[in-house]
């Protein structure tokens, strides 16, 4: 074979083999790059997550997420710059996007609704509430679920989807709480005098808070006689406590101090035929 032939294949290959190189080069570089941006974007999720006292495991569980989806978009990045199609690729995410959505639109329901729970924060860990028809303390905040523990000490998993798709009562975000107690009084006692009575008697009760003062008044009437409303204040953490032992003081007070026993009662009229 004639030298000069020689010679143009070998400037046609290594004009081919400087090209692929310098895209080697490249890509590596953009790889290189590339992670170091999502490293750095990842850590700016998760540092903004962290001053909102997001929940270590939501947070190690965005970043990933964030990464993973960030390298694949570098990935089809890199190989469109080799000239690969990378239609055919974003078509398979989508479609496989598409597909575990569909199945797992349960779980990411509830993974969602977690999302904006930490964001608006309407309960935090401690808080005693009432979500999903559940009543009790909060012991965790995941992903999908939340982990609820009932005032008879029983854990409950409940759907995350589930709580914010209903009402929720957070019964510690105020600094004090109302017990609600009912009184039942006889129709020949004195009720103003019973009113003093309880008052006098239950603010003596101890983590009764003075302000607001307890609330005795009429609530409604029965043929028994008039019924007392009884409310005393407290805090979140007393409430039982307080609860208990004002039922112990309605009883003890209004018996020590005399008032007839709330019994019921009828008159009956008897005719007797002419």
């Amino acid at each position: 074979m004639d030298a000069t032939v020689i010679q143009k294949y070998q400037d046609i290959a290594l004009g081919y083999v400087a090209e692929f190189g310098v895209r080697i080069l490249a890509a590596i570089a953009f790889w290189v790059i590339g992670r170091w941006l999502i490293h750095m974007a990842v850590g700016m999720v998760q540092k903004s997550l962290e001053r909102q006292k997001v929940d270590p495991t939501v947070l190690r569980y965005v970043g990933s997420v964030t990464a993973v989806t960030l390298n694949i978009l570098l990935v089809i990045g890199i190989l469109g710059y080799f000239g690969v199609q990378t239609t055919t690729f974003a078509a398979l995410i989508a479609a496989a996007g598409v597909a575990i959505g569909m199945a797992w639109s349960g779980l990411l329901a509830n993974f969602a609704a977690g999302a904006f729970m930490i964001v608006l924060r309407p309960f935090k860990v401690g808080d005693f509430v009432s979500a999903a028809g559940v009543v009790g303390t909060i012991k965790e905040i995941g992903l999908f679920s939340t982990v609820v523990v009932t005032p008879d000490n029983v854990v409950t998993y409940l759907g995350n989807n589930k709580i914010f798709g209903d009402t929720i009562q957070n019964f510690s975000l105020n600094p004090f709480r109302r017990v609600d107690l009912k009184a039942q009084l006889a129709g020949s006692a004195d009720h103003n005098a019973a009113r003093a009575l309880l008052k006098e008697k239950i603010a003596l009760i101890p983590n009764v808070l003075p302000e607001p003062a307890v609330d005795v008044e009429i609530l409604e009437f029965n043929l028994v006689g008039p019924v007392l409303a009884v409310r005393p204040y407290c805090h979140n953490d007393h409430y039982w406590q307080v609860y208990f032992d004002t039922n112990r003081v309605i009883k003890e007070a209004l018996g020590e101090a005399g008032f007839p026993a709330p019994t019921p009662s009828q008159i009956v009229t008897v005719k007797q035929a002419s």
